[in-house]
């Protein structure tokens, strides 16, 4: 149901008397949840309700033939970086990046989706769940097409297999576990697959495309209400898929969780508990072709005992699904977002630490040749995996400038999630960089890949401002770019982390489809860099923030 019908059916229609105790704001904060996506502005989202069509749409070309930014990361590695000649932005120049154009999301009010750039074109979610297509070189829109719900992840764009005269298909998911495949050239709809039947899941990863298959991670939203005494607590686990890229038909479904929730106790009110649950998956997975297998992060556990594959980065085979090895990262995290404030029988006996491992892992070659595998936790570690040895660890670090140690052994730290890293970092091959988020100020930090010490700390704001940098980062050479809470993107050198550009995103803007717009945080999906041009979002608000709506184009002036 539309969130419209929803508000409608609580406040005037059949769910009147359930609705009678709400508030207005709180009838319509149940219709946003409900449908994922905000309400009003269905028909001003429709690009055929815009003013800035481009002229013509002429066939698109090979994404694979010219400079582009294809989902989550330029590559199956996830390291997030672009190369010099795609990137068409050198460092001496980043200084001189200005404002070229501006497109408003319709009454958005949190801007979900990372922007992909093939082809000349940007393909880009919202929160209102239409997707766009529009030229990167000017802003002007293509086509849209409207979603069940809002579509948080990136897009990738892929050769189409079939009847159709387009040749390529665009791929992502929505906030109501829904896969689609719609046409590149003009959006219309090839296939939808739902992946999940758990009211709460969604998709908040992009899914990887890979040899004709779609790995699409599982999340949810289920903690957030789980600490309610009338809520049966707990049944979600967190899975990743494979799709047929063709057909949209499922190949396997791996669950973090190997063990179906079953009922455990009742609670004072009679209602029924369930466990195990969590291992939420946020994160696109890592493609790896030499060892044929993929890579992701999972959550916390939702019910205690906490799962051993909870906080874990986990590997499973690309054919089939199997899983192959698993690194906990932290052991015994049980959390529930709503008991921090309102702790009930629901919730764990022990809270938290809430270290989800949210980012993707980073699969990189050393000089010497030697492959590592690289991800974040919360708390601020950085640890690398060796993928060839079934995840033995390499090294472990803090970052966080509350320590730097490094261990040879999986110890978790023990200490409370106080802000590190969230959506992900970049690599260039000799060091990893990533965004530190927290309750005091915000940071851009460098790895060396070999020996895990930390090479530079850079300040992006001071202590006694929330702007942490929970955005993921993004990497060209001798640059890294990251954007805060606080709205503003930086980009630093990579050499020594030193400020080569800022940009506050917290404003008005005057968009090119004439829709009115503001920036506001940065908190999940990174710029991308295509061509000399970079694109951002700004306004990420998915649990705190300032909201905003506004995608972002700059170029050297």
């Amino acid at each position: 149901m539309t969130p419209e019908r929803i508000y409608e059916a609580l406040t005037t229609g059949a769910m009147q008397i359930q609705g009678q105790s709400l508030s207005d704001n709180e009838k319509r904060v149940v219709a946003m949840f409900m449908s994922g996506r905000p309400l009003g502005g269905l028909q001003q989202g429709d690009a055929k309700n815009m003013p800035n069509h481009c002229a013509a749409n002429l066939p698109l070309a090979d994404p694979a033939a010219g400079p582009g930014w294809n989902g989550w990361s330029t590559d199956l590695t996830n390291a997030r970086f672009q190369p010099a000649k795609s990137a068409g932005l050198a460092a001496d120049q980043v200084a001189r990046l200005k404002l070229k154009w501006a497109f408003g999301f319709p009454t958005g009010v949190s801007v979900y989706g990372q922007p992909t750039v093939v082809s000349g074109r940007v393909f880009v979610g919202s929160d209102l769940g239409y997707v766009y297509s529009l030229d990167a070189a000017t802003g002007c829109v293509y086509w849209s097409f409207q979603a069940k719900a809002g579509v948080r992840n990136a897009i990738s764009i892929g050769p189409r297999k079939g009847a159709g005269p387009g040749k390529y298909a665009a791929y992502f998911g929505d906030m109501k576990a829904n896969v689609y495949a719609i046409d590149a050239q003009d959006g219309a709809s090839l296939w939808t697959a739902h992946v999940d039947d758990h009211f709460a899941a969604r998709i908040t990863g992009a899914p990887a495309l890979y040899e004709d298959r779609l790995f699409v991670p599982v999340s949810t939203s289920e903690g957030y209400n789980a600490a309610s005494p009338d809520y049966p607590c707990c049944t979600f686990r967190g899975s990743v898929v494979a799709l047929d890229a063709k057909t949209g038909a499922r190949i396997w479904k791996t669950y973090t969780i190997q063990e179906t929730p079953k009922p455990t106790r009742k609670n004072s009110k009679g209602v029924q508990l369930y466990a195990p649950a969590g291992g939420t998956v946020w994160n696109t997975p890592t493609v790896d072709v030499q060892r044929h297998a993929l890579y992701f992060g999972t959550g916390d556990s939702e019910t205690e005992p906490a799962v051993k594959t909870t906080d874990s980065v986990m590997a499973v085979d690309l054919g089939t699904g199997k899983i192959l090895w698993v690194y906990q990262a932290q052991a015994d995290d049980a959390d529930l977002p709503g008991c921090g404030a309102n702790k009930t029988e629901n919730c764990p006996s022990e809270q938290g630490p809430d270290l989800d491992i949210g980012n993707s892992p980073i699969l990189e070659k050393l000089p010497s040749g030697k492959r590592v595998l690289v991800a974040g936790t919360k708390d601020g570690d950085v640890f690398a995996l060796d993928p060839d040895r079934k995840g033995a660890l390499l090294w472990r670090t803090d970052v966080t400038g509350r320590g730097n140690v490094s261990i040879a052994q999986n110890q978790p730290s023990g200490r409370p999630g106080t802000g590190g890293i969230i959506f992900g970092g970049a690599s260039d091959g000799g060091r990893a960089y990533f965004g530190l988020s927290g309750g005091a100020g915000g940071a851009l930090v460098a790895v060396d890949l070999t020996t895990g010490e930390r090479a530079w700390f850079y300040r992006t704001a001071p202590e006694s401002e929330r702007a942490g940098n929970a955005a993921a980062v993004t990497a060209i050479p001798g640059v890294v770019f990251g954007g805060g809470f606080n709205g503003k993107l930086v980009g630093v050198s990579t050499a020594d982390g030193s400020k080569l550009w800022e940009y506050d995103t917290v404003r008005e803007f005057t968009t090119v489809n004439q829709v009115p717009a503001k920036g506001g945080s940065m908190g999940g999906p990174g710029p991308t860099v295509v061509g000399g041009m970079l694109f951002v979002g700004s306004g990420y608000s998915v649990t705190r923030g300032t909201p905003g709506n506004v995608l972002l184009a700059f170029q050297v002036e």
